[in-house]
């Protein structure tokens, strides 16, 4: 897994959006006990902090230590630094494990063999996400998509796709439940829309490579607007059990 968020990662804990409690609740009430859960990738504690009032226990993990120590402080959560392929819990211990906007960077098959080592016979897997920001105003939007698909096109991740394909291609070797679909809306003002694509991981590897903001255009685009932008993320949501064991039958001679 690539640690792509270590640096800022106060800034990212404080620009990157929530998700609502609908998909909470959405999740929870598939998940049949709720004794122990795993946030695996949980960055800053997003979504542990909106898991924690209903499990007895969490287990938050991710490879960056200073993404962790931004994370909000609960009596029933410990934060871990471990990656999501290797862990050292002990077999069918989680009742829910859910990856929260970090499944893309994961190594697939070594993380779905630790997620049906620890996930309980009876648990749920889910997968979080949401897709690019869409703006309420036809000018700020077609500079921020333009950002996206040029400016920035080159300095993406790989693994970026799967996100720009709506988790739909992402390996999901389990029994899947059909969900509602999702969104988050929000109303943030030209800084708040400016902080939160500062965090994008594109944007950092720009900065490493030239010497021009690439948020300039659209920051100088946005000083001749007062108030704030209606803004808009598409919710990507997976739920899955694990798959029933088929018994080989012995036929007698």
């Amino acid at each position: 897994m690539k640690d792509l968020f270590s640096n800022n990662s106060q800034l990212y804990q404080q620009a990157r959006p929530s998700y609502p409690q609908e998909v909470v609740l959405e999740v929870l009430k598939h998940v049949p006990e709720k004794s122990f859960a795993w946030d695996c990738g949980a960055g800053s504690g997003q979504f542990t902090q909106l898991l924690a009032p209903y499990f007895d226990h969490i287990v938050a993990t991710d490879i960056s230590s200073t993404q962790l120590q931004n994370a909000p402080y609960f009596e029933n959560v410990s934060y871990q630094v471990q990656s999501a392929e290797k862990t050292n819990f002990i077999k069918q211990s989680f009742d829910l494990i859910c990856v929260a906007q970090a499944i893309h960077w994961f190594n697939f098959k070594n993380f779905y063999q630790e997620v049906q080592r620890t996930l309980k016979p009876e648990g749920i897997f889910a997968v979080i996400g949401y897709g690019l920001i869409h703006v309420e105003h036809e000018a700020v939007n077609a500079l921020i998509h333009k950002l996206y698909t040029e400016k920035l096109h080159s300095y993406w991740d790989a693994e970026r796709r799967y996100i720009d394909e709506l988790y739909q291609t992402i390996p999901f070797p389990f029994e899947e439940i059909v969900v509602p679909t999702f969104k988050m809306q929000y109303q943030w003002s030209s800084a708040q829309l400016l902080k939160y694509l500062s965090t994008w991981s594109a944007v950092k590897h720009y900065h490493q490579k030239n010497q021009d903001e690439p948020l300039l255009e659209l920051a100088e685009h946005l000083q001749q607007y007062e108030g704030v932008f209606e803004v808009e993320f598409p919710i990507f949501l997976r739920i899955g059990k694990l798959k029933a064991v088929k018994k080989k039958r012995f036929l007698k001679k």
